[in-house]
C-alpha cells in the first residue's frame, strides 16, 4: 500500500507554468514506476507521463518538450514541471504509483490544472 498526496495545481494563463508536487507514504525508491495521468470532463483519464525506478521515462506526444517528470527518492517525492500551459492540458491531474510490473495502482486524490485567459 501507499498513499499519494498531490499539489500544485492552480489557474494559470497560457503560456504559463505549474510545478506539481506528489508526496508519497512510504520509500519510493523501491517503487516499480511513478507517474502522473489526467482527466478532463468527460474524456477518459490518460497517461501524461511516467518514471521508472531505472530513471527512463516516458510522455505522451502531447506534452513532450513541455513537461518534465522528476523524482526525489530521498524525499519520497515525485514532480511534474509543465511549461507553455495550453487550454488544452486543463484536467485535474493525478498521482499514481506502481509497486511492481504487474502489481496494482494506486492513486491519489487528484489537483486540479486549469489553463485560462
Amino acid at each position: 500500500q501507499v498513499q499519494l498526496v498531490e499539489s500544485g495545481g492552480g489557474l494559470v494563463q497560457p503560456g504559463g507554468s505549474l510545478r506539481l508536487s506528489c508526496a508519497a507514504s512510504r520509500s519510493i525508491s523501491i517503487i516499480y514506476a511513478m507517474g502522473w495521468y489526467r482527466q478532463a470532463p468527460g474524456k477518459q483519464r490518460e497517461l501524461v507521463a511516467h518514471i521508472i525506478n531505472g530513471g527512463s521515462t516516458n510522455y505522451a506526444d502531447s506534452v513532450k518538450g513541455r513537461f518534465t517528470i522528476s523524482r526525489d527518492n530521498a524525499k519520497n517525492m515525485i514532480y511534474l514541471q509543465m511549461n507553455s500551459l495550453e487550454p488544452g492540458d486543463t484536467a485535474a491531474y493525478y498521482c499514481n504509483a506502481k509497486t511492481s510490473a504487474f502489481g496494482p495502482n494506486f492513486w491519489g486524490q487528484g489537483t486540479q490544472v486549469t489553463v485560462s485567459s
